[in-house]
């Protein structure tokens, strides 16, 4: 008994060792379920983490490619860009100076800011355009080789509207400036300070190109007040403001007549038509007499009441048109305003000055006054200077005017002194010209238009056409 009852004890204790084992492989079951439980959950934080932090990133990436594409929109289409900070700074620093350019391109009154300083990209503005009448003008449009010819010149062409931009602002703050009793020496200072200004004098390169004339009633040109000159601009003058501006010699000559009193709006009016003629007549291969014949006729065909009196308008005879070439105002060819003159032709790419003038008198101007306008022979031969003074002034005017036109107030103002001698010498050996005021008769009065157009291959450009007249 005892060995069965020890047999069943052993076998009691073996089940409950069992039972034992198996409780603890449970338990130890359990605690590997817990501990995968728990581990699954923190990679489920961390998964979260992680796509939230990826939903974060692409929401600023979202936003980062829209603040990107408006700053592309309004950064002249800037396509790439790394940061969100430096397209910030970028965009400050692009935007000011589009303020500082928008601040540039607007000129001032009275007018002193640059043309160049305008136009950043030296692309000017175009004169009015003109078709050339009948079949070859037609022809010469379409005509890939007179396009080419154009191409070529263009250079000069820019530079011509370079100095027709300055002309004209210059000309129309002139016009609305103006008034009566201002002295002639007066508005031409100011004229020629709004000139240098806008054209950007440097030295030969760009400035004036002749003195300003401001001849009034029967002086009909060539007049600028010397230094200490009392002549008083009065209500019932007729004066004609002619001057002119040039780049890298490219000259611009254009005229208006300044009139306050309306009973010499007709004579205003006949003369204006007339250059308006002439322009029309203008063109490559046109003759130069028909030219002249065609402004005369206009010209002539009005009449002007003054004082209860009536005066035909005749044409100065003496007085024309001309061609302009660099740094040479009068070039060779002339353009009369009355018929009869040469069968000489126009040809391409000539600059030419149309001026006409209309006068109450006998329509013949002659030499008076004091001369003002002096201007070095284009063609000048080489003659010895024996006098040290001749000898100053020729290279003061070498340097400073070289072929163009000049005045004595203009050597006042850079230095000069003593040169009265000189300037007889200069002109008694021919190396000067000098061009004294040109008037007509006592009592009359005299007007003056003029125009620069150029004969492009393909079309007829007056230059310094503007709006003001």
């Amino acid at each position: 008994m005892s060995v069965v009852q020890d047999v069943s004890k052993s076998n009691e204790s073996k089940k409950n060792e069992e039972i034992v084992d198996e409780e603890q492989d449970v338990e130890d079951v359990e605690d590997d379920s817990t501990v995968t439980k728990k581990r699954r959950k923190r990679r489920k934080k961390k998964t979260q983490m992680n796509t939230d932090e990826n939903d974060t990133n692409e929401k600023v990436e979202a936003e980062e490619e829209v603040t990107s594409g408006v700053t592309k929109i309004n950064m002249d289409g800037d396509v790439e860009g790394d940061k969100k900070k430096p397209r910030r700074r970028a965009k400050k620093k692009e935007v000011k100076e589009i303020e500082l350019e928008t601040k540039e391109k607007m000129q001032t009154d009275p007018p002193s800011v640059p043309i160049h300083e305008l136009f950043p990209t030296s692309e000017y503005p175009v004169g009015q355009e003109v078709e050339y009448d009948g079949r070859m003008g037609k022809l010469r449009i379409t005509s890939e080789e007179k396009r080419a010819i154009e191409r070529s010149r263009y250079d000069d062409y820019n530079d011509a509207r370079r100095a027709a931009e300055a002309h004209r602002q210059v000309r129309k703050h002139i016009q609305n400036w103006v008034k009566p009793g201002m002295t002639m020496i007066q508005i031409c200072e100011e004229l020629e300070r709004c000139s240098r200004a806008l054209i950007g004098e440097d030295g030969l390169k760009a400035g004036l190109a002749f003195p300003t004339g401001c001849s009034r009633n029967n002086c009909a040109a060539h007049y600028t007040p010397n230094a200490g000159d009392p002549t008083v601009l009065l209500y019932d003058d007729v004066t004609k403001i002619d001057f002119g501006t040039h780049v890298n010699g490219r000259i611009i000559d254009c005229a208006f007549t300044l009139t306050f009193n309306p009973k010499y709006d007709k004579l205003v009016e006949a003369v204006r038509n007339a250059t308006d003629t002439g322009i029309k007549a203008a063109g490559i291969d046109a003759k130069l007499c028909e030219v002249g014949e065609a402004i005369q006729e206009v010209m002539e065909s009005y009449e002007v009441e003054l004082d209860g009196k009536t005066f035909p308008v005749k044409s100065i005879r003496n007085l024309n048109g001309h061609s302009i070439d660099a740094y040479r105002i009068h070039a060779g060819k002339t353009v009369p305003i009355v018929k009869g003159g040469e069968a000489t032709m126009m040809e391409e790419n000539e600059f030419y000055a149309i001026e006409t003038f209309g006068s109450t008198g006998r329509g013949i101007v002659r030499d008076d006054m004091d001369t003002s306008h002096y201007m070095k022979n284009f063609d000048a031969p080489y003659v010895p200077l024996r006098l040290q003074a001749s000898q100053k002034l020729l290279g003061t005017v070498n340097k400073n005017f070289g072929t163009l036109a000049f005045c004595k107030r203009w050597l006042d103002r850079i230095g000069a002194t003593k040169y009265q001698m000189a300037l007889k010498d200069l002109c008694d050996k021919g190396i000067l010209d000098a061009y004294p005021p040109l008037c007509d008769i006592k009592g009359c009065y005299t007007a003056q238009f003029e125009h620069t157009i150029v004969l492009r291959p393909t079309c007829k450009e007056i230059i310094s056409k503007g709006d003001d007249y």
